[in-house]
Protein backbone atom coordinates (compact mmCIF):
# COMPACT_ATOMS: atom_id res chain seq x y z
CA UNK A 1 0.00 0.00 0.00
CA UNK A 2 1.69 3.09 -0.85
CA UNK A 3 2.33 5.53 1.06
CA UNK A 4 0.80 9.50 0.77
CA UNK A 5 3.11 12.08 1.41
CA UNK A 6 2.21 15.66 1.00
CA UNK A 7 2.67 17.96 -1.88
CA UNK A 8 3.91 21.29 0.36
CA UNK A 9 7.45 20.69 1.53
CA UNK A 10 10.24 22.51 2.91
CA UNK A 11 12.77 19.98 2.44
CA UNK A 12 14.78 19.40 -0.49
CA UNK A 13 13.53 17.30 -3.73
CA UNK A 14 16.31 15.15 -3.51
CA UNK A 15 15.39 14.33 -0.23
CA UNK A 16 12.31 13.61 -0.42
CA UNK A 17 12.61 11.43 -3.36
CA UNK A 18 15.46 9.14 -2.22
CA UNK A 19 13.11 8.59 0.92
CA UNK A 20 10.07 7.92 -1.35
CA UNK A 21 12.60 5.50 -3.82
CA UNK A 22 13.51 3.32 -0.33
CA UNK A 23 9.47 3.15 0.58
CA UNK A 24 8.33 1.52 -2.59
CA UNK A 25 11.89 -0.60 -2.99
CA UNK A 26 10.70 -2.03 0.86
CA UNK A 27 7.19 -2.06 -0.63
CA UNK A 28 8.48 -4.30 -3.37
CA UNK A 29 10.67 -6.40 -1.60
CA UNK A 30 7.32 -6.83 1.32
CA UNK A 31 5.66 -8.20 -1.86
CA UNK A 32 7.73 -10.57 -3.35
CA UNK A 33 8.38 -11.51 0.52
CA UNK A 34 4.46 -12.49 0.33
CA UNK A 35 4.59 -14.13 -3.09
CA UNK A 36 7.40 -16.04 -2.13
CA UNK A 37 5.88 -17.35 1.06
CA UNK A 38 2.73 -18.22 -0.67
CA UNK A 39 4.41 -20.22 -3.40
CA UNK A 40 6.43 -21.62 -0.68
CA UNK A 41 3.11 -22.58 1.40
CA UNK A 42 2.16 -24.42 -1.75
CA UNK A 43 4.92 -25.86 -3.06
CA UNK A 44 7.75 -26.77 -0.22
CA UNK A 45 8.04 -29.66 1.46
CA UNK A 46 6.35 -29.72 4.54
CA UNK A 47 8.28 -30.44 8.12
CA UNK A 48 7.29 -33.72 8.21
CA UNK A 49 8.85 -34.86 4.78
CA UNK A 50 11.19 -37.79 6.19
CA UNK A 51 7.84 -39.48 6.98
CA UNK A 52 5.77 -38.86 4.13
CA UNK A 53 8.59 -39.77 2.37
CA UNK A 54 8.95 -43.12 4.35
CA UNK A 55 5.45 -43.68 4.23
CA UNK A 56 5.33 -43.65 0.42
CA UNK A 57 8.45 -46.18 0.24
CA UNK A 58 6.78 -48.64 2.64
CA UNK A 59 3.42 -47.97 -0.01
CA UNK A 60 5.86 -48.89 -2.64
CA UNK A 61 7.55 -51.40 -0.95
CA UNK A 62 4.10 -53.51 0.59
CA UNK A 63 3.02 -53.10 -3.39
CA UNK A 64 6.10 -54.82 -4.66
CA UNK A 65 6.22 -57.34 -1.89
CA UNK A 66 2.48 -58.02 -2.85
CA UNK A 67 3.61 -58.61 -6.73
CA UNK A 68 6.59 -61.15 -5.72
CA UNK A 69 3.74 -62.82 -3.28
CA UNK A 70 1.41 -63.08 -6.21
CA UNK A 71 4.73 -64.86 -8.12
CA UNK A 72 5.96 -66.71 -5.35
CA UNK A 73 2.22 -68.29 -5.11
CA UNK A 74 2.57 -69.30 -8.57
CA UNK A 75 5.48 -70.13 -8.51
CA UNK A 76 4.99 -72.43 -5.17
CA UNK A 77 1.84 -73.97 -7.05
CA UNK A 78 4.20 -74.55 -9.98
CA UNK A 79 6.09 -76.45 -7.68
CA UNK A 80 3.59 -78.59 -6.13
CA UNK A 81 2.04 -79.95 -9.16
CA UNK A 82 5.82 -80.93 -10.72
CA UNK A 83 5.98 -82.54 -7.46
CA UNK A 84 2.53 -84.33 -7.68
CA UNK A 85 3.47 -85.01 -11.30
CA UNK A 86 7.01 -86.75 -10.35
CA UNK A 87 5.05 -88.72 -8.37
CA UNK A 88 2.32 -89.80 -10.29
CA UNK A 89 5.22 -90.42 -13.04
CA UNK A 90 7.02 -92.62 -10.06
CA UNK A 91 4.36 -94.90 -9.75
CA UNK A 92 3.91 -95.25 -13.31
CA UNK A 93 7.09 -96.21 -13.74
CA UNK A 94 6.78 -98.62 -10.83
CA UNK A 95 3.75 -100.37 -12.74
CA UNK A 96 6.20 -100.35 -15.67
CA UNK A 97 9.08 -101.82 -13.82
CA UNK A 98 6.57 -104.33 -12.93
CA UNK A 99 4.68 -105.66 -15.99
CA UNK A 100 8.49 -105.72 -17.27
CA UNK A 101 9.39 -108.06 -14.10
CA UNK A 102 6.55 -110.36 -15.54
CA UNK A 103 7.27 -110.23 -19.07
CA UNK A 104 10.96 -111.62 -17.70
CA UNK A 105 9.23 -113.94 -15.78
CA UNK A 106 6.91 -115.39 -18.53
CA UNK A 107 10.53 -115.17 -20.84
CA UNK A 108 12.08 -117.45 -18.08
CA UNK A 109 8.75 -119.67 -17.94
CA UNK A 110 8.74 -120.33 -21.96
CA UNK A 111 12.01 -120.70 -21.61
CA UNK A 112 11.66 -123.78 -18.83
CA UNK A 113 8.70 -125.02 -20.51
CA UNK A 114 10.47 -125.19 -23.67
CA UNK A 115 13.79 -126.70 -22.38
CA UNK A 116 11.12 -129.24 -20.34
CA UNK A 117 9.65 -130.32 -23.61
CA UNK A 118 13.06 -131.20 -25.02
CA UNK A 119 12.94 -134.22 -22.53
CA UNK A 120 9.74 -135.92 -23.97
CA UNK A 121 10.51 -139.52 -25.36
CA UNK A 122 12.28 -139.53 -29.05
CA UNK A 123 8.81 -141.03 -30.32
CA UNK A 124 7.00 -137.86 -29.03
CA UNK A 125 9.89 -134.98 -30.00
CA UNK A 126 8.31 -134.20 -33.66
CA UNK A 127 7.50 -130.35 -33.75
CA UNK A 128 4.03 -130.16 -32.81
CA UNK A 129 1.90 -127.17 -32.76
CA UNK A 130 2.03 -126.72 -28.99
CA UNK A 131 5.89 -125.44 -30.14
CA UNK A 132 4.84 -123.57 -32.82
CA UNK A 133 2.52 -121.66 -29.92
CA UNK A 134 5.96 -121.24 -27.37
CA UNK A 135 7.81 -120.19 -29.95
CA UNK A 136 5.13 -117.29 -31.50
CA UNK A 137 4.85 -116.65 -27.50
CA UNK A 138 8.36 -115.82 -26.83
CA UNK A 139 8.82 -113.72 -30.10
CA UNK A 140 5.91 -111.34 -28.76
CA UNK A 141 7.42 -111.47 -24.93
CA UNK A 142 10.29 -110.58 -26.57
CA UNK A 143 8.72 -107.98 -28.55
CA UNK A 144 6.84 -106.51 -25.20
CA UNK A 145 10.09 -106.56 -23.41
CA UNK A 146 11.79 -104.28 -25.46
CA UNK A 147 8.53 -101.63 -26.04
CA UNK A 148 8.91 -101.53 -22.65
CA UNK A 149 12.28 -101.34 -22.18
CA UNK A 150 11.92 -97.99 -24.44
CA UNK A 151 9.20 -97.11 -22.09
CA UNK A 152 10.96 -96.93 -19.42
CA UNK A 153 13.83 -95.34 -20.55
CA UNK A 154 11.38 -92.43 -21.86
CA UNK A 155 10.31 -92.51 -17.90
CA UNK A 156 13.53 -91.84 -16.54
CA UNK A 157 14.65 -89.15 -19.19
CA UNK A 158 11.29 -87.60 -18.13
CA UNK A 159 11.64 -87.65 -14.48
CA UNK A 160 14.95 -85.97 -15.13
CA UNK A 161 13.50 -83.41 -17.00
CA UNK A 162 10.73 -82.69 -13.90
CA UNK A 163 13.66 -82.98 -11.46
CA UNK A 164 15.76 -80.16 -13.68
CA UNK A 165 12.23 -78.42 -13.51
CA UNK A 166 11.43 -78.87 -10.23
CA UNK A 167 15.33 -77.67 -9.40
CA UNK A 168 15.35 -74.63 -11.17
CA UNK A 169 11.54 -73.72 -10.14
CA UNK A 170 12.56 -74.18 -6.28
CA UNK A 171 16.08 -71.68 -6.67
CA UNK A 172 13.45 -68.99 -8.47
CA UNK A 173 11.20 -69.55 -5.98
CA UNK A 174 13.97 -68.85 -3.46
CA UNK A 175 15.09 -65.72 -4.94
CA UNK A 176 11.72 -64.44 -5.06
CA UNK A 177 11.02 -65.31 -1.68
CA UNK A 178 14.23 -63.27 -0.20
CA UNK A 179 12.19 -60.06 -0.27
CA UNK A 180 9.50 -62.03 1.53
CA UNK A 181 11.41 -62.28 4.84
CA UNK A 182 9.92 -59.23 6.20
CA UNK A 183 6.80 -59.38 5.26
CA UNK A 184 5.02 -59.17 8.51
CA UNK A 185 7.30 -55.82 9.29
CA UNK A 186 6.48 -54.48 5.87
CA UNK A 187 4.02 -51.98 7.60
CA UNK A 188 5.97 -48.85 8.46
CA UNK A 189 4.68 -47.17 12.27
CA UNK A 190 4.31 -44.02 10.22
CA UNK A 191 0.62 -44.85 8.69
CA UNK A 192 -0.97 -41.67 9.29
CA UNK A 193 -1.62 -39.04 7.42
CA UNK A 194 -0.56 -39.75 3.56
CA UNK A 195 -2.50 -43.06 3.12
CA UNK A 196 -4.86 -40.62 1.09
CA UNK A 197 -2.33 -38.96 -1.04
CA UNK A 198 -0.83 -40.15 -4.91
CA UNK A 199 2.48 -42.17 -4.89
CA UNK A 200 5.35 -40.50 -5.46
CA UNK A 201 6.19 -43.38 -7.61
CA UNK A 202 4.52 -42.74 -10.70
CA UNK A 203 2.67 -44.82 -12.91
CA UNK A 204 4.03 -47.83 -10.48
CA UNK A 205 0.86 -49.10 -8.66
CA UNK A 206 0.53 -52.55 -8.39
CA UNK A 207 -1.60 -54.08 -11.26
CA UNK A 208 -0.18 -57.52 -11.09
CA UNK A 209 -2.49 -60.72 -11.17
CA UNK A 210 -2.13 -64.39 -11.33
CA UNK A 211 -4.32 -64.75 -14.61
CA UNK A 212 -2.06 -62.31 -16.22
CA UNK A 213 1.16 -63.53 -15.56
CA UNK A 214 2.60 -64.54 -19.23
CA UNK A 215 5.46 -63.04 -21.68
CA UNK A 216 3.79 -60.15 -21.76
CA UNK A 217 4.50 -59.14 -17.88
CA UNK A 218 7.60 -59.73 -17.62
CA UNK A 219 10.01 -57.15 -16.38
CA UNK A 220 13.62 -58.33 -15.89
CA UNK A 221 13.82 -55.29 -12.89
CA UNK A 222 10.15 -56.10 -11.83
CA UNK A 223 8.55 -58.61 -9.35
CA UNK A 224 7.76 -61.48 -12.96
CA UNK A 225 11.27 -61.61 -14.05
CA UNK A 226 12.53 -63.54 -17.57
CA UNK A 227 14.02 -66.34 -15.11
CA UNK A 228 10.76 -66.52 -13.39
CA UNK A 229 8.91 -66.69 -17.05
CA UNK A 230 11.37 -69.49 -18.10
CA UNK A 231 11.05 -71.68 -15.33
CA UNK A 232 7.33 -71.79 -15.09
CA UNK A 233 7.12 -72.26 -18.91
CA UNK A 234 9.74 -75.22 -18.41
CA UNK A 235 7.63 -76.80 -15.69
CA UNK A 236 4.73 -76.74 -17.50
CA UNK A 237 6.10 -78.23 -20.91
CA UNK A 238 7.47 -81.05 -18.63
CA UNK A 239 4.00 -81.53 -16.53
CA UNK A 240 2.19 -81.51 -19.81
CA UNK A 241 4.95 -84.26 -21.53
CA UNK A 242 4.62 -86.00 -18.24
CA UNK A 243 1.11 -86.22 -18.08
CA UNK A 244 0.98 -87.52 -21.97
CA UNK A 245 3.88 -90.12 -21.18
CA UNK A 246 1.45 -91.28 -18.56
CA UNK A 247 -1.21 -91.63 -21.06
CA UNK A 248 0.84 -93.64 -22.85
CA UNK A 249 2.38 -95.44 -20.76
CA UNK A 250 -1.04 -96.92 -19.01
CA UNK A 251 -2.02 -97.70 -23.19
CA UNK A 252 1.10 -99.44 -23.52
CA UNK A 253 1.12 -101.66 -20.30
CA UNK A 254 -2.78 -102.73 -20.39
CA UNK A 255 -2.26 -103.28 -24.16
CA UNK A 256 1.39 -105.71 -23.26
CA UNK A 257 -1.00 -106.97 -20.26
CA UNK A 258 -4.14 -108.15 -22.92
CA UNK A 259 -1.44 -109.51 -25.37
CA UNK A 260 0.51 -111.60 -22.63
CA UNK A 261 -2.56 -113.42 -20.95
CA UNK A 262 -3.72 -113.94 -24.15
CA UNK A 263 -0.59 -115.68 -25.22
CA UNK A 264 -0.36 -117.36 -21.93
CA UNK A 265 -3.57 -118.73 -22.41
CA UNK A 266 -3.48 -119.50 -26.05
CA UNK A 267 -0.33 -121.59 -24.85
CA UNK A 268 -2.42 -123.05 -21.95
CA UNK A 269 -5.14 -124.38 -23.96
CA UNK A 270 -2.52 -125.80 -26.51
CA UNK A 271 -0.69 -127.63 -24.67
CA UNK A 272 -4.25 -128.95 -22.79
CA UNK A 273 -5.40 -129.83 -26.17
CA UNK A 274 -1.92 -132.14 -27.12
CA UNK A 275 -2.86 -133.56 -23.60
CA UNK A 276 -5.85 -134.29 -24.29
CA UNK A 277 -4.82 -135.75 -27.80
CA UNK A 278 -2.17 -137.42 -26.36
CA UNK A 279 -4.54 -138.90 -23.94
CA UNK A 280 -6.89 -140.18 -26.44
CA UNK A 281 -3.88 -141.83 -28.66
CA UNK A 282 -3.02 -143.68 -25.52
CA UNK A 283 -6.05 -144.77 -24.85
CA UNK A 284 -6.64 -145.88 -28.31
CA UNK A 285 -3.03 -147.46 -28.15
CA UNK A 286 -4.58 -149.30 -25.27
CA UNK A 287 -7.60 -150.95 -26.43
CA UNK A 288 -4.96 -151.63 -29.35
CA UNK A 289 -2.47 -153.73 -27.20
CA UNK A 290 -5.24 -155.16 -25.81
CA UNK A 291 -6.94 -156.48 -29.15
CA UNK A 292 -3.17 -157.25 -30.06
CA UNK A 293 -2.41 -159.64 -27.10
CA UNK A 294 -6.09 -161.76 -27.63
CA UNK A 295 -4.67 -162.01 -31.51
CA UNK A 296 -1.45 -163.37 -30.60
CA UNK A 297 -3.31 -165.57 -27.45
CA UNK A 298 -5.72 -166.84 -30.18
CA UNK A 299 -2.41 -167.70 -32.97
CA UNK A 300 -0.61 -168.99 -30.36
CA UNK A 301 -3.37 -171.66 -29.34
CA UNK A 302 -3.83 -172.28 -33.15
CA UNK A 303 -0.24 -172.55 -33.86
CA UNK A 304 -0.35 -175.46 -30.88
CA UNK A 305 -3.02 -177.09 -32.46
CA UNK A 306 -2.14 -177.28 -35.77
CA UNK A 307 1.45 -178.29 -33.96
CA UNK A 308 -0.92 -181.19 -32.71
CA UNK A 309 -2.18 -181.77 -35.85
CA UNK A 310 0.94 -181.97 -37.73
CA UNK A 311 1.59 -184.34 -34.95
CA UNK A 312 -1.14 -186.65 -35.42
CA UNK A 313 -0.40 -186.36 -39.23
CA UNK A 314 3.35 -187.46 -39.24
CA UNK A 315 2.37 -190.54 -36.63
CA UNK A 316 4.80 -191.61 -34.13
CA UNK A 317 8.34 -191.66 -34.57
CA UNK A 318 9.20 -195.09 -34.74
CA UNK A 319 7.15 -197.34 -37.62
CA UNK A 320 7.38 -199.59 -34.45
CA UNK A 321 5.27 -197.73 -32.60
CA UNK A 322 2.27 -197.53 -35.17
CA UNK A 323 -1.00 -199.73 -35.39
CA UNK A 324 -1.46 -202.44 -38.09
CA UNK A 325 -4.45 -200.20 -39.32
CA UNK A 326 -2.31 -197.33 -39.38
CA UNK A 327 0.26 -199.12 -42.09
CA UNK A 328 0.28 -198.34 -45.63
CA UNK A 329 0.80 -201.77 -46.04
CA UNK A 330 -1.83 -203.31 -44.28
CA UNK A 331 -3.42 -206.65 -45.32
CA UNK A 332 -6.56 -204.89 -46.65
CA UNK A 333 -4.44 -202.68 -48.76
CA UNK A 334 -2.26 -205.51 -49.93
CA UNK A 335 -5.12 -207.54 -51.17
CA UNK A 336 -6.93 -205.11 -52.90
CA UNK A 337 -3.37 -204.02 -54.07
CA UNK A 338 -3.27 -207.85 -55.52
CA UNK A 339 -4.19 -206.20 -59.59
CA UNK A 340 -2.61 -204.11 -61.39
CA UNK A 341 -3.23 -200.19 -61.42
CA UNK A 342 -4.53 -200.42 -57.76
CA UNK A 343 -2.33 -197.78 -56.22
CA UNK A 344 -3.79 -195.35 -53.77
CA UNK A 345 -2.55 -191.98 -52.63
CA UNK A 346 -2.69 -192.40 -49.43
CA UNK A 347 1.08 -191.33 -48.72
CA UNK A 348 0.68 -188.78 -50.89
CA UNK A 349 -2.13 -187.14 -49.22
CA UNK A 350 -0.22 -187.96 -45.97
CA UNK A 351 2.74 -185.85 -46.90
CA UNK A 352 0.21 -183.26 -48.39
CA UNK A 353 -0.98 -182.93 -45.28
CA UNK A 354 1.82 -182.87 -43.55
CA UNK A 355 3.54 -179.77 -45.95
CA UNK A 356 0.50 -178.09 -45.62
CA UNK A 357 0.25 -178.47 -41.82
CA UNK A 358 3.81 -177.10 -41.80
CA UNK A 359 2.99 -174.16 -44.12
CA UNK A 360 -0.16 -173.29 -41.82
CA UNK A 361 2.60 -173.08 -39.07
CA UNK A 362 4.88 -171.75 -40.55
CA UNK A 363 2.59 -168.90 -41.35
CA UNK A 364 1.32 -168.65 -37.71
CA UNK A 365 4.44 -168.09 -36.35
CA UNK A 366 5.40 -165.55 -38.39
CA UNK A 367 2.07 -163.67 -37.79
CA UNK A 368 3.08 -164.14 -33.66
CA UNK A 369 6.23 -162.69 -34.26
CA UNK A 370 4.83 -159.66 -36.40
CA UNK A 371 2.04 -159.24 -33.21
CA UNK A 372 4.64 -159.56 -30.92
CA UNK A 373 7.10 -157.13 -32.44
CA UNK A 374 3.51 -154.50 -32.73
CA UNK A 375 2.67 -155.21 -28.84
CA UNK A 376 6.01 -154.38 -28.47
CA UNK A 377 6.00 -150.99 -30.36
CA UNK A 378 2.36 -150.66 -28.75
CA UNK A 379 3.73 -151.04 -24.93
CA UNK A 380 6.70 -148.54 -26.46
CA UNK A 381 4.44 -145.82 -27.79
CA UNK A 382 1.62 -146.53 -24.33
CA UNK A 383 4.89 -145.76 -22.36
CA UNK A 384 6.00 -142.75 -24.90
CA UNK A 385 2.58 -141.26 -24.28
CA UNK A 386 2.34 -141.42 -20.92
CA UNK A 387 5.95 -139.54 -20.32
CA UNK A 388 5.03 -137.03 -22.51
CA UNK A 389 1.68 -136.36 -21.56
CA UNK A 390 2.87 -136.37 -17.93
CA UNK A 391 5.48 -133.69 -19.14
CA UNK A 392 2.99 -131.45 -20.71
CA UNK A 393 0.92 -131.68 -17.66
CA UNK A 394 3.37 -130.78 -15.34
CA UNK A 395 4.26 -127.56 -17.72
CA UNK A 396 0.75 -126.87 -17.72
CA UNK A 397 0.68 -126.94 -13.87
CA UNK A 398 3.92 -124.97 -13.34
CA UNK A 399 2.69 -122.25 -16.00
CA UNK A 400 -0.77 -122.21 -13.65
CA UNK A 401 1.01 -122.12 -10.60
CA UNK A 402 3.29 -119.05 -11.87
CA UNK A 403 0.31 -117.52 -13.69
CA UNK A 404 0.55 -114.68 -10.64
CA UNK A 405 4.26 -114.19 -11.25
CA UNK A 406 4.63 -114.41 -6.83
CA UNK A 407 8.08 -115.74 -7.58
CA UNK A 408 11.35 -115.01 -7.40
CA UNK A 409 13.24 -114.69 -10.98
CA UNK A 410 16.34 -116.89 -10.98
CA UNK A 411 17.53 -115.68 -14.24
CA UNK A 412 18.65 -112.08 -15.69
CA UNK A 413 17.64 -111.03 -18.93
Amino acid sequence: MATKVATTTIGPENWRNNTLKTIKLTQTVVQKSDKSNDVGRALDPLPHIRDIVATLSNEEVRRYTRDVRVVASKLRESLLETNEEIKSLSRGKEALEKALEHIRKDIQLNKDSQTVRTTRPNREKEHDGADDLLNAERAHLLNSKKTLEAQLRLVQQQLQTLESARKRLFAVLQERSRVLDLLCHANSSITNSAKGRNSIFDGRTSALDSARLGPAGVDALGPYTPETDLALQDGAEARGRSAYLRRNLRDTIDQVQRLQRAAHRSVNDGLTQKVAETVTLKQHLGITHGENRHAIQRAQRWFDATDRARGYTLGPSMSADLFTRERLDRPLVRVFQRHPGTQLPEAQDIIKSGDGLLQSLTATSRNVGLMSLAQNKLASDIRSKSAASSIDSAIIRNRRSKANHRWTLGAAF
